[in-house]
């Protein structure tokens, strides 16, 4: 019985880590996505970190990465630059990649 105890919690560990580099991946990414969005609108240095941020709070808004997006989005257009949807969508898969092997190596 203990045999199955024992598999019963290694299984509840991996679990428990692998949530926990699914989060620390999308809010590294979020970072990620707010600091290439703050490059294309113009901004740098504190700005650009401050801007990260609010990408980062913004996924805090409803489940998913809806939120995240409609927060850049906006902005994007707010700016008037010349991206498509489906390239921030595609930047959003492609910086989750990143931070997972950003959030894995460490």
């Amino acid at each position: 019985m203990t045999n199955f105890n024992d598999r019963e919690k290694a299984q509840e560990a991996k679990y428990a880590n692998d949530q926990e580099i699914a989060f620390k991946a999308n809010a590294r990414r979020n970072k990620l996505l707010g600091l290439w969005v703050a490059e294309q609108i113009g901004l740098s240095g504190d700005d650009a970190a401050a801007y990260a941020r609010d990408v980062i709070a913004s996924d805090f808004e409803k489940p998913g990465d809806e939120d995240v997006f409609e927060k850049v989005w906006a902005d994007v257009q707010g700016k008037g630059l010349s991206l498509s949807e489906a390239q921030v969508r595609e930047k959003m898969l492609a910086l989750l990649e990143v931070a997972r092997e950003q959030v894995t190596a460490e």
